[in-house]
């Protein structure tokens, strides 16, 4: 969702420069600047915005003075000669730099006031906005097709890690089985007042503990529908963030129930690239 974008404009009277700049977000947060006088152009530039971007925090500057040689700024002469009247009464050494800032000394010339109310103007700087806003969507979509590829390509080790928790000894049925046997007979080797019931109790337990069949499945179907959003060329940024919640709740519960060494380094493994996924999908609107 990162971007920078800068369009340029001019009249006779006036020149603009439109400047956006965009960084991820989990939300839309737009931060808009515009000079004194021109408010009325701030709902239309939100209205735009909001329209181009779901997601990001998106900065939009408009910088907008007046042609060299236009006079668009007035002195109230008489407000500033009872200003250097004071100071000489006070027996201060009156400062114009200083008395220029006063409120009321520097006046909008009629001419300004008339520009903010010129709707050609104002339509000609909304398509500078516009232009603008085009070239920060492409750009933000050149970096998109970036963080697909390496979406892709951490999918892809996901896929294969998933595999190879698959395949592990400690995920297969009978190992699961002879694990439970010899844990079995383990203790009724040390205890001889367990009944069979008990003894069945414990034994489904352990099974529903040590099965890990369930989050590989759950994975998979994380995996197949992560796909399918990335092939899709949509909003997904919001859906992408919920699946790699996902992703993670499988993968620590994978770690958890592994009582086997290989299947749990594939789990913290998969836990790490979980992460990668989780860190790029946040440049995803």
């Amino acid at each position: 969702m990162t971007g920078f974008a800068r369009i340029s404009g001019q009249n006779d009277k006036f020149q603009w420069a439109w400047e956006l700049r965009s960084v991820n977000s989990k939300g839309l947060d737009l931060r808009l600047r515009i000079p004194s006088g021109w408010e009325r152009l701030d709902p239309i530039v939100r209205a735009a915005v909001q329209k181009t971007f779901k997601r990001g925090s998106v900065s939009v500057n408009l910088d907008l003075k007046p042609v060299a040689g236009q006079q668009l700024v007035e002195i109230n002469k008489t407000l500033l000669t009872q200003l250097v009247e004071t100071c000489k009464e006070l027996g201060e050494e009156p400062r114009v730099d200083r008395l220029l800032n006063v409120r009321g000394v520097l006046e909008q010339s009629d001419e300004k006031s008339d520009a903010a109310n010129d709707k050609t103007l104002q339509q000609e700087i909304i398509q500078s906005l516009n232009e603008a806003l085009q070239s920060l969507k492409a750009h933000r979509l050149e970096e998109g097709a970036r963080t697909k590829d390496m979406l892709e390509t951490h999918l892809e080790r996901i896929s294969q890690l998933v595999l190879d928790a698959t395949a592990s000894a400690g995920a297969q049925p009978d190992a699961i089985r002879q694990k439970i046997d010899g844990q079995i007979t383990e203790l009724l080797s040390k205890r001889d007042d367990i009944t069979e019931e008990r003894l069945s109790q414990e034994a489904a337990l352990l099974a529903v503990k040590a099965d890990v069949r369930e989050e590989i499945d759950r994975l998979n179907a994380h995996i197949k529908a992560c796909g399918d959003l990335l092939s899709q060329g949509a909003v997904i940024g919001r859906k992408l963030d919920f699946l790699c919640q996902e992703f993670n709740r499988e993968a620590n519960t994978l770690c958890s129930k592994s009582a086997d060494i290989q299947l749990t380094q594939t789990g913290l493994e998969l836990k790490a690239t979980i992460d990668q996924l989780r860190e790029q999908a946040a440049n995803v609107e």
